[in-house]
């Protein structure tokens, strides 16, 4: 897939406040500070469209952008270690999840993971939601330029072993470098091949 054209549409506090579900969605999700912006920018060539801070915790609202005029990408708000008070953290997950659950028109969550790290509860904790609820989702693994082959394989093979504690077969995968463009087409494709099923419906 090309990306020619990718445009902010709106920020919404609430899934009420979120713009009609009249394209299908896929959003991104993960720990606070784990790249998810950097990679948003990375898949549509605009390197500003998603907001970088070195501030975990930046994101705070349901993030809409319109792709080609056909789909949304959604930035959604990180889980998990954020300099907030309780009450705003309970709020942003009370938001991600009505979003995440009750979203009609969300095709796919993008559930990101740092590669550099073993498994980590609240991650796994997410993931183990996500299959309660039969929500679609792919995993993807970040800052993989970060480890040798050897560590990335030992990391990401650790993760496969914990799900298949609780699943029977793993869900998608796919490792990213925002420094080496990687798992840029690999995504991209996934979501066209996404549309294209839909649309042949």
């Amino acid at each position: 897939m090309i990306i020619k054209d990718a445009k902010y549409i709106k920020s919404s506090a609430k899934l009420n406040q979120c713009p009609p579900p009249d394209y299908p969605e896929y959003a991104f999700t993960g720990r606070s500070n784990v790249g998810k912006s950097s990679l948003i920018n990375m898949l549509t060539g605009r390197k500003k469209l998603a907001k970088i801070s070195s501030t975990p915790g930046k994101t705070r609202t349901i993030n809409h952008f319109l792709i080609n005029e056909s789909w949304y990408l959604v930035d959604l708000p990180g889980y998990g270690y954020a300099k907030i008070s309780k009450d705003i953290k309970e709020q942003w997950n009370k938001t991600t999840t009505n979003y995440i659950l009750k979203r009609e028109n969300l095709m796919c969550l993008f559930v990101l993971i740092d590669s550099r790290h073993p498994p980590q509860k609240k991650d796994l904790q997410f993931i183990e939601l996500l299959g309660h609820n039969k929500v679609p989702f792919v995993i993807v693994f970040t800052k993989t330029d970060k480890l040798s082959e050897t560590e990335l394989k030992k990391n990401t093979s650790n993760y496969e072993k914990e799900l298949l504690k609780f699943w029977e077969f793993l869900p998608n995968s796919f490792n990213s470098s925002i420094k080496k463009k990687l798992g840029k087409n690999e995504i991209l494709d996934f979501i066209e091949e996404t549309n294209k099923n839909l649309w042949s419906l």
